[in-house]
């Protein structure tokens, strides 16, 4: 139970850290901490293969199953995310070139 306590304690401090810092960032870092995150994304998305792939029990299949569908939608908002804003700095007549 005290384990579970500190790690308890451990997340919440987390998402409030992550919450304060992501939140500092200025407009224009956006694009390449959002690079940054698909990055990270990818490699939990290749943990979640191999945890899923293991089949160790029902339980970790199923959370692995679980976190290969969600680091799957984060990998892909990510990269569309970065795409439109990527968008956002090309003139107009670049934009219509390559129909975006």
């Amino acid at each position: 139970m005290d384990s579970f306590i500190s790690a308890l304690t451990i997340f919440v401090l987390a998402i409030f850290v992550g919450f304060e810092v992501i939140t500092k960032v200025p407009p224009t870092l956006h694009t390449p901490l959002m690079s940054g995150s698909n990055a990270i994304s990818g490699i939990t998305l290749i943990g979640a293969v191999v945890s899923a792939g293991a089949q160790a029990t029902l339980v970790s299949t199923i959370l692995g199953f679980l976190a290969v569908v969600f680091a799957t939608i984060n990998v892909v908002g990510g990269f569309l995310v970065t795409h439109r804003m990527l968008g956002m700095f090309q003139k107009k007549g670049e934009q219509e070139r390559r129909g975006t």
